[in-house]
């Protein structure tokens, strides 16, 4: 009887402990087919810290240089995404990026969304930064719109799957099909919707990644490696005719989550975010309407 008792109570009442996230439900990365590396991407700087081995990559960065490579087309809208491992220890200052950007088409006044791990210390849990810019607001004066999370794994220990889902509605970030963030437009000010590329890359951001620059690359560690391997970009391309219609992150063919994903993404956030810039009262947050609708 006490364990009919209990069992009930599970099946009531599940389990809302913050090790492992509830199931979303849908599993958008099924979706969408991998690509090879070449077929997709290709370098863009670094040659010499870059190589491919069965469509998996490595990137690396020393103190001579690191290294970045860029989709061949551009996407006005889609589902990007990439299986990623980064390395253990002592990782301060060093940033690797998967992101969406138009910078080299509009330098000074760019839009960019952006999957980036900040590099940590010894015994410090690796932090996952989401970010949104808008039409410049990464140029000059810098306004992020950034969400940090500390994840329910260890990133360094195996691949897992990072994902970035644009629209013209919404931009959804995923880590192993799980939304974390989902930022919607509200209005065209605070929305990207020029065309960008998918981009990845290995840099020293000592300046700012760790602690706001409280720790360094300290290059005794060098190299610091980062692996990309099932690379799925899949969307309306720069050049797709007007009727391409964006994809979806869930079982709405118009977008937007279902309420086993919002349930999933509400406990990311409950446990595992560390930083909410709409949060933040040291910002102006004149300069972010978004936080006030």
């Amino acid at each position: 009887m006490a364990l009919f008792l209990s069992l009930l109570l599970i099946l009531l009442f599940p389990s809302t402990n913050a090790d492992w996230p509830p199931s979303p439900g849908y599993w958008p990365s099924s979706k969408f087919r991998p690509m090879s590396f070449h077929k997709g991407f290709k370098n863009l700087w670094g040659p010499s810290h870059q190589s491919v081995n069965h469509n998996a990559l490595t990137i690396w960065l020393d103190k001579t240089s690191g290294s970045g490579f860029k989709s061949v087309r551009p996407f006005r809208s889609g589902y990007f995404s990439a299986s990623i491992k980064v390395q253990p220890g002592y990782t301060a200052g060093v940033i690797t990026a998967f992101y969406l950007s138009n910078n080299e088409a509009h330098p000074g006044f760019h839009d960019e969304v952006d999957i980036e791990f900040l590099g940590t210390t010894f015994g410090k849990p690796y932090t996952l930064q989401t970010n949104v810019y808008v039409r410049g607001s990464g140029d000059g004066k810098i306004i992020g719109r950034e969400m940090k999370f500390h994840l329910w794994f260890d990133p360094t220990q195996d691949f897992h799957h990072y994902a970035i889902l644009w629209t013209p509605k919404e931009i959804i970030f995923l880590v192993d099909d799980v939304p974390i963030r989902r930022y919607p437009r509200k209005s065209a000010a605070t929305f990207p919707l020029r065309p960008m590329w998918v981009y990845g890359s290995i840099w020293d951001a000592s300046s700012w990644a760790t602690e706001d620059g409280k720790y360094k690359a300290d290059y005794k560690y060098q190299p610091f490696v980062a692996k990309y391997t099932n690379f799925k970009a899949s969307g309306c391309s720069a050049y797709a005719p007007a009727w391409c219609h964006p994809v979806s992150a869930s079982l709405f063919r118009s977008g937007g989550l279902t309420r086993q994903q919002r349930r999933a993404m509400r406990w990311v956030q409950r446990y595992h975010m560390v930083y909410n810039y709409c949060r933040d009262p040291k910002r102006n947050h004149a300069l972010t309407p978004e936080c006030r609708s």
